[in-house]
């Protein structure tokens, strides 16, 4: 398994670190830091968050996606993260653009929370930002990113230049350091 430390200005250490879910369930994302735990670490929660994207990794793994990217808030020393946001990349520029992800996607979840459509958007109490239905659902957002495509995020740089996920990804949005980034194995 490996090291996870956070830095000294609370993101994870910068690198890709490639973890099963097992291994991230027994990891200081969900137990804490040891002696240096924060104040009010809520384990349970964070233990709940990975069990909800387990659910929707399952569901890519099945569609035959196998690089998939997990981030936000939960890789950060909070102790109560909002959420798990991430990416997963995809190569089917087609499948994208037509619906059939989304279609693919949305037969194997019985929510049908599968969507990128600004629209399916929903406002939540205290959340000035609108959610996604798999938000709703599961209080995880994964985005595709198509390489050839160089998707923008919405995120912007210290400059204001919109990010491309894995540069996105991989930036503390307060500090603008670099951070680390759990990639999902099976």
């Amino acid at each position: 398994m490996p090291v996870l430390r956070f830095n000294p200005i609370g993101c994870l250490d910068p690198g890709d670190y490639k973890m099963n879910f097992d291994e991230l369930r027994r990891s200081l994302l969900v137990v804490g830091p040891g002696a240096n735990i924060e104040p009010g670490w809520d384990a349970q929660w964070r233990l709940h968050l990975v069990n909800q994207a387990e659910v929707l990794v399952s569901q890519l793994w099945q569609i035959g996606v196998t690089e998939i990217f997990l981030d936000g808030s939960f890789v950060e020393q909070k102790s109560h993260p909002n959420d798990i946001d991430g990416y997963f990349v995809f190569n089917d520029l087609l499948a994208l653009a037509n619906g059939d992800l989304e279609k693919n996607l949305n037969a194997l979840d019985p929510y049908k929370s599968w969507t990128w459509d600004p629209h399916s958007r929903k406002g939540y109490r205290g959340y000035p930002k609108k959610q996604l239905p798999m938000w709703h659902r599961y209080r995880v957002e994964l985005y595709p990113h198509v390489p050839i495509l160089n998707n923008k995020t919405g995120i912007r740089d210290k400059y204001g230049n919109d990010m491309i996920f894995p540069s996105a990804f991989r930036t503390c949005r307060d500090t603008w350091e670099a951070k680390g980034i759990i990639q999902i194995i099976r």
